[in-house]
């Protein structure tokens, strides 16, 4: 599978060209749509025999969505919280 649209060089920018970074947003807000989804399909199961979920996906899978998410800035990240989560510290100049 490959990222095409959103192109890859777009992706990095929203993440300072951290592919590190940019893989662990993609795949927890991935992650959180599929429970999303499952909830969902569980919800629909207990009221009806129909098992059909995957229109709620619009023929996308999870990763794209969340890539577009990303793309779009619906999904982003605190810098500062992160430098700090990995022990980084201010550059002083």
């Amino acid at each position: 599978m490959s990222v095409v649209n959103p192109h890859i060089d777009d992706l990095l920018e929203k993440t300072d060209n951290n592919r590190f970074l940019l893989a662990s947003l993609a795949s927890k807000r991935a992650s959180d749509i599929n429970s999303m989804l499952r909830g969902q399909h569980n919800r629909v199961l207990a009221v009806t025999d129909v098992d059909d979920i995957t229109v709620a996906l619009s023929g996308k899978d999870t990763i794209s969505m969340a890539m577009e998410e990303i793309y779009d800035g619906d999904i982003s990240y605190n810098h500062e919280r992160y430098e700090k989560a990995l022990g980084h510290r201010p550059r002083e100049l």
